[in-house]
């Protein structure tokens, strides 16, 4: 399907003959205006914005390839034209889209005063410039993914422009329908999938694994329901890189979906770090996989990342918007904008409404809101977690406690999120003198989510973004921190001195943690203290509920009983889930008040009693779903 008449006629009429438009064409939820002279459009941006304006579409404007410099004489003039003090450290070309990302120290004296010199670059060049911060430590992942995308351009343009004709096709049904299906995380933590439906249109919103259990009816999303067909499916929008929301998202492009995801550019770098290391966690225990590093890289060629507060089409009757989350790096309460102002659903995935370190709290203010699908995950009338401060000094206290007694501290950690906001608290405790200084050392995938975290500065709180980019302080850079690079340095730190060890995975599920809590578990010196909420099903929460005897699969692959003999603790107030007085206040505080709320991701006694709550409290119509159950909201 080409770009329908009244596009092309209303393109045509705004813009002058000098801008030399040579086609416009679809590319994914926006439209793309490929020109001669693209400079024109630079200097004038009050004419895309009258455009966008009247057609309420995104336009991305982008040179005709005819008029580009060859790559290396393009790479050449940037060289030329950007100070050497920017400290460019990378220039990697888009042929299908005549972009160009331009990686530098220094983000500023690439763009120029006003914008100046990424104008002079169009002018010069013809090619678009992007310019991303090279991050303090590097990251493996964005630079591959980078490489990736840049590699598979031609696929990628010829992707997108199929998605585009999918999300601007000529709407057959009157929007006179809407109904949301659990497939999963109703009642339950883990696997979170809804599945949103209209008369014209089919969205998925996560697509999760439960990490705690290998019964596919019970570890996967339940697509063997009849509401679902993936033929039929629009898009997949992912709300946050956990992999209780992200990590079965690759098993759909296994058996033949070719649309869209839509998530957050952090999201999407940190959801395939953590894609690929569950099948390398399922490769090491014997497990079965259910898809194929094949699979995740075509999820990568479909991804389209968004902005906060961006809006994009990505049905004929569906609009996305997404905000910001508070629960880690990228996370994202998803915004939808069904028909003409007919229905608007917003969905929190996991949210944090409260103070942390790391990040912002949740954002409570959308243009409309008719239902709200809120997670529960600390629901219960007793999940109240304790003061910020107060949870400081409950860290600080134990760990002091377990050096003074000759022993280690090992904290299991997700590599993000918490990994992270522990690291800030540790370097902070310590440099102000409220921890004895030891070695902190670091293991499993926190170094490189880290790396990832220093790559989008923009997305961290103001505190910690403001340390980073004026003050030129980094907390995750400190002194105190030792990454373990390779397994064969784990005895050096488990036969060593008194220490703090931040290690993967944070349940218990796998990875170098594991071998740490085989081997320091049984003396009654050392402590393992949980920081973040633990599934049911997991050695976490079997460890947590006072379990004193757990078997765990050693360095060979062999199950092994091992003895609890060490102090155990869990502090909630890290967690990066709100608590049941921060979830209440947040329906309180979300303006426009819903007029319904659905209750998902909790233990089913707090989904339920959460439900019952916000009804008694605000008087709005509630409801606390199984799975499989679908619910007409219109």
């Amino acid at each position: 399907m080409s770009i329908s008449e009244k596009i092309r006629q209303h393109v045509l009429s705004s813009l002058p003959k000098e801008v030399e438009i040579t086609r416009i064409e679809y590319e994914g939820p926006r439209i793309s205006i490929y020109t001669k002279n693209p400079e024109i459009l630079a200097e004038q941006g009050f004419l895309v914005a009258d455009i966008v304006k009247m057609l309420r579409k995104r336009i991305v404007i982008r040179s005709d390839p005819s008029v580009r410099l060859e790559e290396e004489k393009a790479r050449k003039i940037i060289m030329k034209l950007v100070p050497k003090e920017a400290g460019v450290e990378d220039v990697y070309f888009d042929p299908a889209f005549g972009d160009v990302i331009i990686e530098a120290k220094k983000v500023g004296l690439v763009v120029g005063k006003n914008g100046r010199l990424l104008h002079d670059i169009i002018k010069e060049t013809k090619w678009r410039p992007y310019v991303l911060r090279e991050p303090p430590i590097a990251s493996r992942t964005v630079k591959s993914m980078l490489k990736f995308i840049s590699e598979k351009s031609s696929e990628r343009g010829e992707i997108l422009r199929q998605i585009g004709e999918r999300v601007f096709r000529p709407q057959t049904y009157v929007t006179d329908y809407i109904s949301i299906t659990g497939l999963g995380g109703f009642r339950e933590v883990g696997r979170s999938a809804i599945l949103v439906r209209t008369a014209e249109s089919n969205v998925l919103l996560d697509c999760g694994i439960n990490p705690g259990l290998r019964k596919p009816t019970d570890a996967f999303p339940r697509f063997d329901d009849k509401e679902f067909d993936l033929s039929a499916l629009d898009a997949v929008i992912i709300s946050h890189a956990h992999l209780d929301h992200c990590g079965f998202l690759p098993f759909l492009y296994k058996h033949g979906y070719s649309g869209p995801v839509y998530c957050s550019s952090p999201t999407f770098n940190l959801m395939t770090l953590l894609q690929l290391d569950y099948l390398d966690v399922l490769r090491m225990v014997g497990s079965p996989q259910p898809y194929s590093e094949r699979d995740v890289r075509k999820m990568i060629l479909h991804t389209i990342t968004m902005n906060y507060g961006e809006v994009n089409d990505i049905a004929p009757d569906v609009r996305l918007t997404l905000h910001n989350a508070g629960h880690i790096l990228g996370s994202s309460i998803i915004h939808l904008h069904i028909g003409e102002g007919i229905y608007n659903i917003v969905y929190t995935g996991d949210f944090k409404f409260g103070e942390t370190e790391l990040l912002e709290r949740a954002s409570v203010s959308f243009p409309r809101a008719e239902t709200l699908v809120m997670e529960s995950t600390y629901g219960a009338p007793t999940d109240v977690m304790p003061r910020r401060s107060d949870s400081e000094g409950m860290l600080v206290d134990i760990i002091n406690q377990t050096i003074d007694r000759g022993g280690k501290v090992l904290i299991p950690v997700p590599a993000v999120g918490r990994a992270q906001e522990i690291m800030i608290v540790l370097n902070k405790c310590m440099r102000e003198g409220g921890i004895t200084e030891v070695p902190i050392f670091i293991e499993g995938m926190v170094a490189e989510a880290t790396a990832i975290h220093t790559a989008f500065p923009g997305w961290l709180s103001t505190r910690i973004r403001n340390s980073i980019l004026i003050h030129d302080e980094n907390p995750f850079k400190s002194d105190y921190f030792t990454i373990i690079k390779h397994p064969s340095e784990r005895e050096e730190v488990i036969s060593g001195g008194p220490c703090i060890i931040l290690a993967t995975n944070g349940m218990l599920v796998g990875g170098p943690v594991l071998d740490y809590f085989r081997q320091l578990a049984v003396d009654e010196r050392n402590s393992l203290i949980f920081v973040s909420y633990q599934i049911e099903g997991t050695i976490g929460s079997r460890v947590e509920h006072g379990l004193k005897e757990v078997s765990v699969v050693d360095d060979r692959g062999k199950m092994r009983m091992v003895k609890v003999n060490c102090n155990v603790a869990s502090i909630g107030g890290f967690s990066g889930h709100s608590d049941r007085k921060q979830i209440v206040g947040y329906v309180g505080r979300i303006t426009p008040r819903p007029k319904r709320v659905v209750v998902c991701h909790g233990e089913r006694s707090k989904s339920i009693n959460l439900a019952r709550a916000l009804h008694r409290i605000y008087g709005v119509g509630t409801s606390s779903p199984v799975n499989l159950e679908t619910i007409r909201l219109r």
